[in-house]
């Protein structure tokens, strides 16, 4: 199967004439004359009524930026998007000393929520660099407990994801 270049004009059974406008790896962008814009597999069954031969990329940049976000996400330390959970968007965090005498603080829980996910991301990067070192079988198992210990020494601070997979998971006991 050849496949149509974008400005190709088509006659489908469905849609009518149309004029293809873009080609992804799985189905041409055509816009019909009476139907507008509709996508249709590059398998479908049309007529050709002008075929137009120019060089087409059949990879989306939809699906390149996929792609790329994909591998920046495996081998990199560029973290992933983490909301906060709604019900503790724009709060804040008042710690209050014992002693009356001292004045309490009040951090924005958003720019706490914000070091926890940088915590968290820089575990995980020193997690893929234990794993990748030459460290013998035994000390990479022994450092993987000291990591699953401070994950779930960080569980508190669960209720501050909006996602649950995005929580500290601690070491489970079965």
């Amino acid at each position: 199967m050849k496949l149509l270049g974008i400005g190709s004009r088509i006659k489908h059974t469905e849609f009518g004439l149309g004029v293809v406008t873009n080609v992804s790896s799985k189905d041409y962008w055509v816009t019909f004359i009476e139907k507008g814009l509709e996508t249709i597999a590059l398998n479908s069954e049309f007529e050709v009524i002008e075929s137009v031969e120019n060089e087409v990329d059949t990879i989306s940049f939809s699906e390149v930026e996929s792609t790329l976000r994909s591998m920046l996400k495996q081998w990199s330390d560029i973290s992933e998007i983490v909301h906060i959970a709604d019900k503790w968007k724009g709060g804040k965090l008042i710690l209050e000393p014992q002693d009356t005498n001292l004045a309490s603080k009040e951090i924005p829980i958003d720019a706490f929520f914000h070091k926890i996910v940088m915590v968290r991301d820089r575990i995980r990067v020193m997690e893929q660099k234990i794993n990748a070192s030459n460290l013998d079988d035994q000390d990479k198992v022994d450092l993987q407990q000291y990591i699953t210990r401070i994950y779930g020494s960080l569980t508190t601070f669960n209720i501050l994801f909006k996602l649950k997979e995005q929580q500290f998971i601690g070491s489970k006991v079965n």
